[in-house]
């Protein structure tokens, strides 16, 4: 038996917080909260078997939840992927497959003026404005309250669909000293882009949820919090006793310590919160949500101009293999999902028509989605198909242009079943894939070879393989480019 199927085995079946049985929920719209991980490997959870993090809370949660194990975002960074989770769309169908578009993020950077900046920033924005988001679905078809904290690409939250929120596309305080604040060429200070002053969720406060669901519980109003803190991001400088609780585990190494002391404190956050829901009496009218954005892994040869910090290895974030795709996804709904782990593979996409069916909203309301609704497999009516292909795309974190993601795309891939497929692509200027991962079409059995080190695609008994996965990768999305 692996470490993982223990470590799922020994997970506890579901109570709730006072350990007397749940009954079913009779909700009609159940509260939603989304807690979204930052920069968080696949391997590094408890409940998947890594007995060298601390995360008693998310253990806890998934022991409570439908477990899926072989969870995937299309993207492996935070942009595209946050922009998949709120839209159900692929980074190709949303236009927003990049964390800084036209003229990249060194050029926003050279701007003389905050008007200048805004202004080309105000044109990315308009990219999730044309979509229908999956806040803006809740309050239209459902009027739910909806608060984003914590990263959030997308200017100010009324962009998202959100009805309240933290970020609104202004500098942070010049005492916040993680992310949120860029400082123009003309020595002007605006906002990075990627959260501003929302990023203080779970680093600095949990208050500002706290209030929302107060003030929600008072109007007997639905609910949706998007939490989406800067954790485990860097930099890494939880307080002291995050790195004592990460340094006391087993055989960490001295590269992971930060790492690993940020996912402490990520998941004393993630504690609190369910806690309070949980003193509102509110866990059976409560659906928890839990996803990683993209993976990310430490490379303990490659310091960072602070001691205590280390760069991500090239496999991991913004690469195209599972240590940057690959997500744990949790569902839990007191009474109506029974826990259970369900190892076929499912993408981050499928989360938003299931959450579309869990409030009920009506056909009509819905957008076209290309996901699964996981809720009939969650609720034991239907088995997952094992045989299911899982999609994806890698692109630069600048973008050329908008509105063509054919010109940056780097690499698509294909997961179905056991086997995956990574095709890269050429650069519009005809040298080699971007970030130098691949430059042949590759292949991995990645039950077999979770951490992709051998390539099967020069074996003959894969040829079959390798056309049927190429067949469905370009019946899923062929890039077509004038430039290539």
């Amino acid at each position: 038996m692996t470490l993982l199927a223990a470590s799922l085995l020994s997970l506890p079946a579901a109570l709730n917080a006072d350990d007397t049985p749940v009954s079913p929920s009779t909700a009609e719209h159940p509260n939603i909260c989304y807690i979204i991980a930052d920069d968080h490997a696949w391997t590094d959870f408890g409940f998947m078997g890594n007995e060298r993090v601390h995360t008693p809370n998310l253990d806890r949660l998934a022991s409570r939840s439908a477990r899926f194990t072989n969870g995937y975002v299309p993207s492996s960074v935070c942009r595209p992927s946050l922009v998949s989770l709120l839209t159900g769309l692929y980074p190709h169908q949303h236009g927003v497959h990049f964390n800084h578009g036209p003229p990249g993020n060194t050029g926003y950077n050279r701007m003389t003026s905050a008007d200048e900046y805004v202004k080309t920033r105000q044109r990315e924005f308009k990219l999730i404005r044309g979509q229908k988001t999956l806040p803006g679905i809740l309050q239209a078809g459902a009027e739910y309250r909806c608060f984003q904290t914590g990263k959030f690409w997308e200017g100010h939250w009324r962009n998202g669909g959100f009805t309240e929120g933290m970020t609104i596309f202004k500098a942070p305080p010049r005492s916040q000293t993680f992310g949120g604040i860029r400082k123009l060429a003309s020595g002007e200070i605006v906002a990075h882009g990627n959260g501003d002053v929302g990023l203080q969720i779970g680093r600095v406060t949990m208050q500002p949820i706290y209030d929302f669901i107060d003030d929600c519980t008072a109007s007997e109003t639905p609910w949706f919090v998007w939490y989406a803190p800067y954790l485990p991001h860097q930099p890494h400088d939880s307080p002291k006793r995050f790195y004592d609780l990460a340094r006391s585990r087993p055989g960490v190494k001295d590269h992971e310590l930060p790492y690993f002391a940020s996912i402490a404190q990520f998941d004393e956050t993630v504690g609190q919160l369910i806690q309070y829901v949980s003193k509102q009496s509110q866990l059976r009218n409560t659906v928890f949500v839990f996803v990683s954005d993209n993976g990310w892994r430490p490379d303990g040869s490659l310091p960072r101009k602070q001691p205590e910090e280390f760069v991500h290895t090239v496999r991991s974030k913004r690469a195209p293999f599972d240590d940057g795709l690959r997500t744990p996804i949790l569902i839990r709904w007191d009474g109506v999902i029974a826990p259970a782990t369900w190892e076929s593979p499912v993408s981050s996409i499928d989360l938003m028509p299931t959450l579309l069916s869990i409030v009920n909203v009506v056909e009509n309301d819905r957008p076209r989605l290309p996901g699964v609704d996981l809720l009939p497999i969650c609720g034991g009516q239907l088995k997952p198909d094992g045989n299911r292909p899982i999609f994806g795309e890698i692109y630069p974190g600048n973008a050329t242009s908008l509105n063509n993601p054919s010109e940056d795309i780097a690499y698509r891939w294909i997961r179905q079943a056991n086997l995956k497929l990574i095709e890269p692509h050429k650069q519009a200027d005809g040298s080699g894939p971007w970030g130098g991962h691949l430059r042949t079409t590759a292949l991995f059995d990645v039950k077999a070879d979770p951490f992709e080190r051998h390539d099967l695609s020069n074996l003959a008994e894969y040829k079959q393989d390798i056309a049927r996965l190429r067949t469905h990768l370009d019946r899923w999305w062929k890039p077509v480019s004038e430039t290539r």
